[in-house]
Order: structure tokens, then C-alpha cells, then sequence
């Protein structure tokens, strides 16, 4: 697929999701645009320029578009064509009783996996996890900081 159909196709499928999501984009005076990149914190013109398929959004606008529209970021990166399904597998879910993993024991379903513990799972090599932490937390939604040595503040 070339760069164009790549770019066709994404920016077909993420209008699809943007009016499933309520914004306006079809009417001048409608506002979705607006509304939209204000939600993401994004520029217009990133909106406007992915909307008239002059170009594919960045890493980062494609981040902040996957949480405001509720779509996980491997739907964004792989149907842009920035990465492929063998590239980004999907996480299999692990049958009651298995055998543990080897960065310790295995989580309830609920609890999230852990930026280290993906790593491991990941097999990134030791002396690139604080790396590896550093930059896959930027795509985490934003937690409140404990409020640690302060006790003016409560822990939340």
C-alpha cells in the first residue's frame, strides 16, 4: 500500500470514529474540529490537514487523538500504516493456573501490567529498561503524583 492509500484509508476509518464520537466535523460553522483538537490538546491544523488527507498525524497527535477518542494506541499506529500487526502483537490473555511468567508471578486480569514488567515480558535487555520506562510512560493516561514528604497534601 502506498503512502496515500495508507493515508486514505487511515484518515476514512479515524472520521468514521470522530462522528461515532460525537464531534461535528461535517458542517463549516459545526465546530468538531475545534472542539476536537481543544479535547486533545492538539492543533487545528493537525486535524484539518489529517481530514483533507494532506497528511498522517505525528506519534504524539496520534497519541492524544487515541485517548480523547477512547481507541487504543496499536488500532491508531497500526491501521496508519506505522506499524504492522506482527510488529504490535495483541497481548494473549493466559489460561486460569498457567505457568508463571518469568518476571514473577502472574496478575489478576484487572490489575494492569506494569512498565517493568512489560520490559521484561518484552525481553528488553536490563541496561535499556530505565530507557524503555521513560519513553513507553509517555503514552500512559497522566496520573496525579503521590504527594510524598508533604504534608500539606493528601495522598490521593
Amino acid at each position: 500500500m502506498t503512502a496515500s492509500e495508507e493515508l486514505e484509508s487511515f484518515a476514512t476509518w479515524i472520521e468514521q470514529v470522530i462522528r461515532e464520537r460525537g464531534y461535528d466535523i461535517d458542517s463549516p460553522r459545526g465546530g468538531g474540529k475545534s472542539q476536537l483538537a481543544d479535547a486533545a490538546s492538539v492543533h487545528r491544523a493537525a486535524i484539518t490537514r489529517l481530514l483533507q488527507r494532506q497528511s498522517m498525524p505525528d506519534l504524539e497527535t496520534m497519541r492524544r487523538l487515541a485517548r480523547v477518542l477512547r481507541v487504543p494506541i496499536r488500532d491508531m499506529l497500526v491501521r496508519s500504516g506505522q506499524l504492522t500487526p506482527e510488529e504490535l502483537p495483541l497481548r494473549e490473555p493466559s489460561p486460569a493456573g498457567s505457568a508463571q511468567q518469568p518476571d514473577g508471578p502472574s496478575q489478576p486480569q484487572d490489575t494492569p501490567l506494569t512498565l517493568e514488567q512489560a520490559a521484561a515480558r518484552l525481553g528488553v535487555a536490563p541496561e535499556q529498561r530505565e530507557m524503555f520506562i521513560k519513553i513507553a510512560g509517555q503514552f500512559l493516561p497522566e496520573r496525579p503524583l503521590p504527594a510524598v514528604g508533604r504534608p500539606d497534601i493528601e495522598a490521593r
